[in-house]
């Protein structure tokens, strides 16, 4: 095979060539079935191993692969996305901690009516509702399904917002003035439908998490989401004492 072309004669040393050769390469999925080790990449660059090194080194570095003493490099999986048990706690801040990008995929905003949502939000069947659904994005790979549904005589001027990136309870907040200050959530362990993997790019053995949360502001129910997660990239976590059992932790601001 012939060597893959680096400049040799730019102003950019090799191994920094090298480093942005690889990202591109990692970015285009062409190593899905495993990174290259030094020498093949020696071999297919028809560099040193110490520029190798050098640019693998700083990948590893960058925390985009995973290099232990005696073993082959491997692409470093994707961040895990914590959030607190016990507190109305924000997906989308909650991935932003996490060093990534929260975007979202938009895939239908309107209103429309829903007999079982407006049941358990205490309204009448036929009660115009809000309804945003967005596929949830952690960097550039899918993290969640998220569908949520707001009585319209409250949220109707979230209509006017851009949710590709910006946190639910945010623009509540600064549109309308309501906050969100109690609920509830049920969370399930479950296996996503294949129309589902497929929206999620999660493996056929990879479960979800199925998670209903009913929020409330000033005593009324205000929202009912249901947000679908790959449980290969989200852990819930809890603080816990002897004394005080477990700690709720302090609530954030958007969702």
């Amino acid at each position: 095979m012939a060597a893959r072309t680096l400049d040799r004669v730019g102003p950019d040393p090799l191994w920094r060539q090298l480093q942005q050769e690889l990202l591109t390469r990692l970015d285009a999925g062409e190593f899905a079935a495993g990174f290259p080790g030094e020498l093949a990449l020696v071999e297919e660059y028809g560099v040193s191993r110490h520029t190798v090194r050098q640019a693998l080194r700083q990948l590893r570095a960058d925390g985009v692969i995973v290099a232990e003493r005696g073993r082959q490099p491997r692409v470093a999986p994707p961040p895990e996305i914590t959030v607190p048990m016990g507190a109305l706690y924000s997906l989308f801040a909650s991935v932003e901690a996490a060093g990534l990008t929260q975007h979202s995929v938009v895939r239908a905003f309107d209103t429309r009516a829903d007999a079982l949502v407006a049941e358990r939000l205490e309204l009448e069947a036929s009660t115009p509702l809000v309804y945003l659904e967005r596929l949830r994005l952690a960097g550039d790979e899918p993290l969640a399904l998220d569908r949520v549904w707001l009585p319209a005589d409250l949220a109707a001027p979230l209509l006017e917002a851009d949710f590709t990136h910006t946190g639910l309870y945010a623009e509540l907040s600064r549109r309308t003035g309501i906050r969100m200050d109690h609920g509830r959530e049920d969370v399930h362990a479950v296996i996503p439908t294949a129309a589902e993997r497929n929206q999620l790019h999660c493996a056929h053995d990879v479960a979800a998490f199925s998670i209903n949360r009913l929020s409330h502001t000033k005593g009324r129910p205000v929202e009912w989401r249901h947000t679908l997660v790959r449980g290969d990239r989200y852990a819930l976590t809890a603080e816990f004492s002897a004394n005080a059992g477990y700690r709720l932790l302090a609530p954030a601001t958007s969702a």
